[in-house]
């Protein structure tokens, strides 16, 4: 049985939700925030983003998807183009391979496994950066970014969580 118009166009929005969340958070990250300091090491919301629904439903955000999210936040944020695109569809295939590990039974876990990859992300947007502009950049604003998102990982990924559900419940629905 084939199935019908209105299913076909409610899973092809489905596919839409994680890129298009991805979107959001590009734009929560260049956004200034008037909170001195914080700008130029806010939350890596798009870093999150990737760990999260690679681990969770990476059919919903396939890597041409990351591709674009990545190549919109360097383009914006003012980054050298491809080198954010480059980390997170490193860290979508480190994440994919190691996938079993980052979602055994905790939270606690999969929160690990976001800090050991925020870490790694970071080091390496530090060492991409530095080599782009031919000096060490400084690492503060790389570390401060790098703690504030391992501190509100849990939150972001309730978050998103919670559009998971959403988006279960979309698909019962059907």
């Amino acid at each position: 049985m084939t199935e019908t118009w209105p299913r076909r166009l409610l899973a092809s929005l489905v596919l839409l939700v994680p890129p298009l969340v991805g979107l959001v958070c590009v734009l929560l990250g260049v956004a200034p925030s008037g909170i001195s300091g914080i700008d130029a090491a806010g939350p890596a919301l798009t870093l999150m983003l990737v760990y999260f629904w690679t681990i969770f439903q990476p059919a919903l955000l396939p890597p041409p998807a990351v591709f674009i999210i990545g190549l919109l936040q360097d383009t914006l944020s003012g980054a050298p183009i491809g080198l954010g695109t480059l980390i997170l569809l490193a860290v979508q295939q480190f994440v994919a391979r190691e996938r079993r590990v980052f979602t055994a039974r905790t939270f606690g876990i999969a929160w690990f496994g976001f800090g050991i990859v925020a870490v790694l992300a970071t080091v390496a947007g530090w060492l991409l950066g530095s080599v782009h502009a031919a000096q060490l950049l400084e690492a503060r604003p790389f570390v401060m970014q790098a703690l504030l998102s391992i501190t509100l990982y849990p939150l972001v990924s309730w978050l998103f969580g919670q559009i998971v559900r959403g988006l279960k419940s979309l698909e019962a629905f059907r």
